[in-house]
């Protein structure tokens, strides 16, 4: 009994360390302070000067749209790039995949700096299309090993039936790997997505004028000080991703009872 109660001590006391920031975070938004060090008094007032900060707003639509789409393309090209690597052998087949794990352990100052440099010998100009460039090259060996973790554990004679019911590669492919894939796919976009949203150092070293992004508004802030009208966009963007989170654990608990019943 002891035991378990020491159990459940620890967990509460690690999630009360995880939690504790983004509540106070939350509370901190509603601060009639300017200064986010004690709260004097409850308001609504940052919720309504957030959305007249223009500089804000338009850092947060350049995260979204760089997010977005580098989520898109790096989602694609990893999810080819894993069937390929799984499904084919070729020379430099294992060097290839030893090297996707090298943007993955690299400190990220390394490879801002590596993208830099690489945008300053084609004489790219810095701005959006860096910036999009730089998080799809960081992304895709996050989403290749996702996806080819799912592709191990297929069953390789659902592509030999298919092939023998008379479907082509492209079919194998569309109708019966891909489906199978949705998993990995997903947990791979998810992970491409987040890790785009909150870049900051590779983001420092690609971003031009004009594709200020929400971490380094956020990071440029630090030494005047962030004003609660931040907090108050995070708290949106938390209150709008447990508001997905509910609706996909309403929707897997309605299929769990659906196939309950079958």
């Amino acid at each position: 009994m002891q035991h378990k109660i020491l159990k459940n001590l620890f967990i509460f006391l690690v999630f009360f360390f995880l939690y504790l920031p983004i509540l106070v975070l939350v509370v901190f938004s509603f601060n009639t302070s300017r200064m986010n060090i004690v709260f004097e008094g409850f308001t609504f007032d940052w919720y309504k000067v957030l959305f007249e900060n223009r500089s804000l707003l338009e850092a947060f639509k350049n995260t979204m749209i760089v997010s977005l789409v580098s989520t898109l393309c790096s989602t694609i090209v990893g999810t080819l790039s894993a069937y390929v690597l799984h499904r084919y052998n070729f020379f430099g087949k294992k060097l290839i995949v030893k090297l996707l794990y090298i943007p993955i352990v690299i400190p990220e100052i390394v490879l801002g700096i590596s993208l830099l440099s690489i945008y300053t010998l084609m004489k790219l100009d810095l701005g959006m299309f860096t910036l999009i460039l730089s998080h799809i090259a960081f992304s895709i060996p996050y989403v290749i090993i996702s996806v080819k973790s799912v592709l191990t554990q297929l069953n390789p004679q659902m592509e030999d039936a298919a092939k023998d019911l008379g479907a082509n590669a492209f079919h194998v492919f569309w109708n019966v790997i891909l489906p199978n894939l949705v998993p990995g796919i997903i947990s791979g976009a998810m992970l491409a997505f987040t890790l785009s949203l909150d870049d900051v150092v590779i983001s420092y070293f690609t971003a031009g004028p004009g594709s200020n992004t929400l971490p380094l508004k956020i990071y440029s802030m630090i030494k005047t000080g962030i004003t609660p009208d931040v907090n108050a966009l995070s708290t949106i963007i938390l209150v709008f991703t447990l508001f997905i989170l509910i609706l996909v654990s309403i929707k897997q608990m309605r299929k769990i009872k659906k196939e309950a019943r079958v």
